[in-house]
């Protein structure tokens, strides 16, 4: 293994693969060496090129920001002399082709639950979804009545998860605000991977439950139903797309008589529900029924060498078998977004995507911030630099399949192919959006160590170094920094995240199910003004 990876032909910097400490001679790959004149941690970048003060740094064959002094071959390249410059960067709207090829051989498949909707699940759950916050805490209390014990009986349900959140009054239900929310309730009230809903309110709120509960209608159908309203699971709905075999029941606290009522009558409905739950069955069903969620945090300078250009290789396979996936965090691809755009199959869809960032971009403005304001602390503790660089290796998570579809925060994913997503870098926030969706397995990426779970959608946690793998190997499904140890391929890595992917959606269970974790990781995104 050398001591420095280099990236592209021509960039100005390498990834430094071991530490290094001045006077020492790292290898490059070409057998070349760099005599190092300062402390570089691995992850981290090393001058290969002088660069004058003002000038651009190249990586991934990019410019990741300009030289805040000038900078000589061997030096340490990283915030105390590299500074974040926007610059100028042409937005192609379209016109890159990459055409994947099916693989020969027998089509892989994978055992899910085929919905009423024609979607598949990989998993089986109850949920109990709250109109909002507070029903959270009475919500938690029918869901603690369930505990893998209570549901030994129930071979093929996964589990009974309360979902809740901090809004659902004091905000304008019509306002964007109130509309990102209603659209992620109703996602996941909708999700493949749930069989069943208790929806659970309190019973005043701005948020009905019968905008969540009911099968179809409209928004002028619906109104503000409030105490006395016939039950909302038969009300009219705000939007349509409830398969017509997932069992709904509604219930308020108040109407029901107050939280030890509520608590009873709740855990009665869903002992009702578990044996039709349960007798779903999982049927064999084609890869192209993958809605594949690409998501990372805790990134580091491996980031992009490593794990997310092994995911953008699965992605990429399941993309050419006809599957979806879909990549977000938008904050995350500023820097990129040429390389996404560029792949777009129509210039309305590299549209949507940079009008996204024109609105991330007021957003921050009003925020009294800016789009630079991130990477995070443990992302320049591992090598990142600039918003730049992080993006660049951030998209590799997509592959190099065209862009078919550009959504919404928690809008319904329709289009197969390779999609985005608009969301925050704020993980949870991010894949709370993907889920909503439609994301029946997620990938996660990390660097620094994310302990990241995310039901009733299972998340696949990638290591994408050898160092922290090892020290939190009780916390990650899979160790992508072998990569750079030299051990195996990106290709290997992709291949083995792939057949990971099927096993999981077949049932297999990931770390983060096996701790019971994910459901506090629910947090729809919060806009708009609260009154």
């Amino acid at each position: 293994m050398s001591d420095l990876l280099v990236l592209r032909d021509g960039d100005d910097v390498a990834v430094a693969t071991r530490d290094l400490t001045p006077g020492d001679r790292a290898v490059a790959p070409d057998g070349s060496a760099v005599v190092v004149h300062g402390d570089v941690p691995r992850g981290h970048k090393l001058a290969l090129h002088a660069v004058a003060a003002g000038d651009p740094v190249r990586k991934y064959g990019q410019t990741i920001g300009v030289a805040t002094v000038d900078i000589a071959v061997g030096d340490h390249v990283h915030a105390h002399n590299l500074g974040f410059d926007p610059g100028e960067r042409e937005a192609p709207l379209g016109g890159e082709h990459t055409e994947l090829a099916v693989p020969d051989g027998p089509r892989p498949t994978f055992r899910g639950y085929r919905r009423a909707d024609g979607r598949v699940g990989t998993r089986n759950y109850v949920a109990i979804l709250t109109s909002v916050n507070c029903s959270a805490s009475t919500a938690k209390m029918i869901a603690d009545r369930f505990p893998p014990s209570e549901l030994d009986a129930f071979e093929n349900v996964d589990g009974v998860i309360a979902l809740t959140h901090t809004s659902g009054c004091g905000l304008v239900p019509d306002s964007e605000g109130g509309q990102v929310l209603l659209r992620t309730l109703r996602g996941y009230a909708a999700h493949p991977n749930v069989a069943a809903v208790l929806v659970l309110g309190l019973g005043c709120e701005m948020v009905p439950g019968s905008a969540l509960a009911a099968r179809s209608g409209t928004v002028a159908d619906l109104g503000m139903p409030g105490i006395g309203a016939p039950d909302p699971a038969e009300s009219s709905g705000l939007l349509a797309g409830i398969p017509e075999d997932t069992l709904v029941r509604s219930m308020t606290i108040q109407e029901t008589g107050g939280i030890r009522a509520t608590v009873r009558a709740g855990v009665e409905e869903i002992r009702a529900m578990l044996p039709a739950v349960n007798a779903r069955q999982r049927t064999e069903c084609d890869v192209s029924e993958l809605v594949l969620g690409l998501n990372c945090g805790g990134s580091d300078g491996y980031s992009g060498i490593t794990a997310n250009p092994a995911l953008g290789w699965a992605s990429d396979r399941i993309v050419a078998y006809g599957g979806t996936s879909v990549l977000a965090e938008t904050p995350e691809v500023y820097g990129a977004e040429h390389l996404l755009t560029a792949r777009a199959t129509r210039p309305e869809v590299a549209k949507k995507l940079l009008d996204q960032l024109e609105w991330w971009r007021s957003y921050m403005a009003a925020g009294q911030g800016t789009l630079d304001n991130n990477p995070s602390p443990g992302n320049k503790a591992g090598g990142l630099t600039t918003i730049l660089e992080k993006s660049l290796g951030a998209v590799a998570k997509g592959g190099q399949a065209d862009l078919t579809a550009v959504y919404d925060y928690a809008e319904a994913i329709t289009d197969r192919g390779f999609t985005f997503m608009d969301t925050p870098g704020y993980d949870p926030v991010s894949v709370t959006g993907i889920v909503a969706g439609g994301a029946n397995v997620v990938v996660f990426t990390t660097g620094r160590g994310s302990v990241f779970g995310c039901r009733p959608t299972p998340s696949i946690k990638v290591a994408t170094n050898t160092p922290m793998y090892e020290r939190m190997s009780e916390d990650m499904d899979l160790n992508a920094g072998r990569i750079v140890d030299g051990i195996a391929s990106l290709e290997e890595v992709g291949a083995e995240l792939l057949a990971m992917i099927l096993a999981v959606a077949s049932g297999e269970q990931t770390v983060s199910e096996e701790l019971g974790i994910g459901a506090e990781e629910f947090i729809p995104w919060h806009l708009g003004a609260v009154t």
